[in-house]
């Protein structure tokens, strides 16, 4: 019945009576439900929704899964497809007692997920660092955040040991860590073959390292999220109980009628045989003491200056934010983290400034792709261009079409919402869509 399981998965969920035993494995073999998270910022995508995720604000199921490579809306960050377990971080941060302007870290950020839920809850205040440390999916997570269209953000791609460069500067940090992948079985196959009890071991360990590399980078009275998307409680509770006793942390109490409290009441579960999810185990940690002064040291010389805003005179950029040169590319940052941005960037491999606006070249600067996603960036003369479907997705696939309109940028959009940037030449247009961004399927399938 259950053969397409590893027997030893099998054995042990049959007898651990907390997860319900064969209930699970049930769970486990029927289809996964569908959710998205939109974003507050963006026009409302047209998603066929059955039910609200009732953990999550502006989160819902949809009544069945659509192809979201060919949604337009999606490429242009109107939404974000996500497992609607994991979502239950929103509750967890609204009980937080965080400051005003928080310094979040995101540690294992790639794809995106928790990092776009994070900025929303943000709301545009504090300053949020999404880390990947294998480069090629940083890569993904800078598509991601652009697309989310915030300016309070920042990508870096390191090893969590580097964070120890940051000491005491990080208010919560999120540790969504890498794991056995148990909750992934519904949905993936292919990672119940890479399921093994060595395996869940090598997890637990790996997972206990992450997590000390960067405590040193919480401040005293800081918050630290744990969460995995596994059941067995070797890279769940044993392990934050573990934390506890290596660095004295507390356990803190989070309220919730949605979620199955964890063994012996150590965190929470979302079992996909009690609610719409895949799997998903989240914990809360507080790291013991007084919040302390940060000291910003730079450990190389930081090569970000200031440019003229006067050279951008026709788009309106917040007065809160400043706008810097690295290298040869033009970066929206907030004011109040400028030195902040100074500090991370000179000690941290940083992919992402802010919105990446520009890229300044011997004639002036040509515009970026998070001049055109980011709502709170605007310019109401620029020249734009509503598209079809077809046209739309013709675009995104990087293709080039007959496409009236006036010569110099011109701002794509469908649905009034921006997608990217083309420069007419008149009778012809260059797609200027990153190719690395671009639809690499076939459209006509």
């Amino acid at each position: 019945m259950f053969s397409d399981f590893p027997s030893n998965f099998v054995n042990r969920v049959s007898q651990d009576d907390f997860l319900g035993g064969e209930k699970l494995l049930f769970a486990l073999n029927t289809i996964s439900p569908v959710s998205i998270r939109r974003n507050s910022l963006k026009n409302l995508a047209e998603l066929s929704v059955k039910s609200k995720v009732e953990w999550c604000e502006n989160a819902y199921y949809l009544t069945e899964r659509p192809p979201f490579i060919k949604d337009p809306m999606f490429h242009a960050g109107t939404y974000y497809p996500q497992e609607a377990g994991s979502m239950f971080l929103d509750v967890v941060l609204r009980q937080l007692d965080l400051p005003e302007e928080p310094r979040v870290l995101d540690l294992c950020a790639s794809p995106g997920g928790k990092s776009t839920l994070l900025a929303s809850w943000m709301q545009g205040k504090g300053l949020l660092v999404s880390n990947e440390v294998i480069h090629a999916r940083s890569k993904v997570l800078k598509e991601n955040m652009t697309k989310w269209g915030v300016s309070n953000s920042v990508v870096t791609s390191n090893d969590p040991a580097d964070f120890d460069r940051l000491s005491n500067y990080f208010d919560l940090i999120v540790v969504d860590a890498p794991c056995s992948g148990e909750g992934m079985f519904r949905k993936d196959k292919e990672a119940r073959k890479e399921w093994s009890i060595d395996n869940v071991q090598l997890c637990a360990a790996r997972q206990k390292r992450i997590v000390m590399d960067v405590w040193d980078a919480l401040q005293p009275g800081g918050y630290l999220v744990y969460s995995t998307c596994t059941f067995n409680s070797d890279e769940n509770e044993k392990n934050v109980e573990w934390f506890m006793q290596e660095t004295n942390a507390f356990l803190v109490a989070i309220e919730t009628v949605d979620l199955k409290k964890g063994r012996n009441d150590i965190g929470f579960y979302a079992l996909p045989s009690e609610v719409e999810t895949e799997g998903f185990y989240i914990a809360v940690l507080q790291k013991p003491g007084e919040p302390k002064q940060r000291k910003l040291t730079f450990k190389k010389k930081a090569d970000l200056v200031n440019y003229s805003s006067e050279k951008l005179k026709d788009y309106y950029i917040s007065n809160h934010n400043s706008v810097v040169q690295w290298k040869e590319f033009l970066f929206s940052v907030p004011k109040v983290f400028l030195e902040d941005i100074h500090f991370i960037y000179s000690n941290l491999h940083t992919i992402k400034l802010g919105t990446e606006i520009g890229e300044v070249t011997h004639k002036g600067w040509n515009p970026k792709e998070g001049l055109a996603l980011n709502p709170s960036i605007q310019n109401p003369s620029i020249s734009k261009i509503e598209l079809t479907l077809e046209q739309a997705l013709s675009y995104l696939h990087g293709d080039t079409f007959t496409l009236e309109g006036k010569q110099g940028y011109n701002l794509m959009t469908y649905q009034n919402e921006p997608l990217g940037w083309i420069k007419h030449l008149g009778n012809r247009f260059n797609n200027l869509y990153p190719k690395e961004w671009r639809i690499k399927m076939r459209l006509d399938r």
